[in-house]
């Protein structure tokens, strides 16, 4: 049995992969996940069959691939209008920046234990308390394990910055991370970016609005560079036996919390506040 010719309109599965420079099992794929469905398929020889105009989606779609963009960011790339798959493209690329940036942190890191055995990895500083006063957030909850946690934090960010922004909000400028579980390079858990802000703005999609409750922390600042994994535990341990060797019971989940303007931050300057809600004195 031989395969149907083209017509004006429609292009067989080989023509097409052809000059959308995709294979018969990647369109196959992309048919699956709904990415990319032929006009026709035949019902008696099962041939599938695409229309001339679904080209330039499928080239969009092969050189996001290229880029590695997962099958799923793909989608909401291509979901809506140009401007907006233009905003989802930008804030996915600045997140698979900012996780090659501390791959290559951690990178520095094992180097410098290797070269530098006895070496500090974290010099002491102190641990601090404060009092938080009640504060209303936008917030996006995600899981992740370790490897995709700087992208979900960064690209969460914007995405509630931008809806903050949209909704005319007043912005501090601050943000902050809290870890709802144990994020590990083996386990995914639950964390929420959380955004300060004062206005009134509804939520959207993922975007919740909430009221962060008044609480005592036990904190201590690290710099921009002192982030990266692992290094960042280690400040972690520092408050973690401040709390223990003080006696005062924790009462939420630990957090980064991000100074303002994190992002424009020398690696030098204190950028990160490690903190511990806990229970605050009589």
């Amino acid at each position: 049995m031989t395969a149907p010719r083209d017509t004006d309109d429609e292009l067989t599965i080989s023509e097409f992969g052809r000059r959308a420079g995709l294979s018969h099992k990647a369109l196959r794929l992309y048919d699956v996940s709904g990415l990319l469905a032929p006009v026709r398929v035949d019902p008696v020889n099962g041939y599938r069959r695409y229309a001339v105009s679904q080209l330039e989606r499928a080239r969009r779609i092969s050189v996001m691939r290229q880029l590695d963009m997962p099958l799923s960011t793909i989608a909401e790339v291509l979901a809506g209008t140009d401007a907006e798959g233009l905003i989802r493209l930008d804030r996915w690329w600045a997140a698979e920046q900012a996780t090659n940036e501390a791959r290559k942190a951690t990178l520095e890191y094992l180097r410098d234990r290797l070269l530098r055995p006895i070496s500090l990895a974290l010099p002491p500083r102190p641990v601090l308390t404060r009092d938080v006063p009640e504060t209303k957030v936008a917030s996006i909850r995600a899981d992740t394990d370790q490897q995709s946690l700087i992208g979900v934090i960064v690209s969460s960010t914007m995405q509630i910055l931008a809806h903050l922004n949209q909704g005319g909000a007043d912005l501090p400028g601050s943000s902050w991370v809290i870890y709802h579980g144990a994020v590990t390079p083996e386990s995914e858990a639950t964390v929420e970016v959380c955004v300060p802000f004062t206005g009134l703005v509804d939520p959207a999609g993922p975007i919740a609005i909430r009221v962060e409750p008044a609480h005592t922390e036990a904190y201590c600042t690290i710099t921009k560079d002192e982030c990266a994994y692992p290094r960042i535990m280690l400040a972690y341990d520092l408050v973690e036996d401040w709390v223990r060797r003080s006696g005062r019971p924790t009462t939420g989940p630990a957090r980064e919390v991000y100074h303002p303007g994190f992002q424009h931050l020398p690696g030098s300057e204190p950028g990160v506040d490690i903190a511990q809600p806990i229970e605050g004195h009589a």
